[in-house]
């Protein structure tokens, strides 16, 4: 109903505005929202609305904004400098290495799993081994690696 209003208004074609619509087109398959400010526009009848077009909501935040009741897999992707709001959820994904961001700052907090992904760049193979040796050291940690970069796929 809220799009059908939004739709007589021009202004929808000019600004990019996150609308439910989109976060229903937008969402894969699992209704993971790839928008990089889910949690701004998040809110309980677009959660409500993609759970009844049975999508389960999965959403990735650096944890600086609370997330609103209903998703169904949170993932908090911390950065060091910013302010954590976010204490608990499905996953932490911790960029490593990460000044101020050690890991340890981080496993007391109420996350099913743990991960560290190494920082990408041109010291991506020295941090990749660094995450793998702090992983096998702290078994509380598994590595995640995004398989496309290794690749070499932008």
């Amino acid at each position: 109903m809220a799009d059908a209003g939004i739709a007589i208004w021009e202004s929808k074609f000019y600004y990019q505005v996150w609308r439910p619509v989109s976060g229903i087109r937008e969402a894969d398959a699992f209704g993971h929202i790839r928008h990089a400010q889910a949690l701004l526009q998040l809110d309980p009848p677009l959660i409500a609305a993609l759970h009844a077009a049975g999508f389960e909501i999965a959403v990735e935040t650096n944890g600086t904004v609370g997330p609103p009741p209903g998703i169904d897999w949170l993932c908090v992707s911390p950065k060091a400098d910013a302010p954590l709001v976010v204490t608990r959820g499905d996953e932490l994904k911790l960029v490593y290495p990460q000044e101020g961001g050690e890991p340890s700052r981080y496993e007391r907090l109420g996350f099913r799993h743990f991960f560290l992904q190494p920082m990408d760049g041109p010291a991506r193979d020295a941090n990749t081994r660094a995450a793998l040796n702090y992983c096998l050291a702290h078994p509380r940690w598994r590595l995640s690696l995004q398989t496309h970069k290794l690749l070499g796929i932008p």
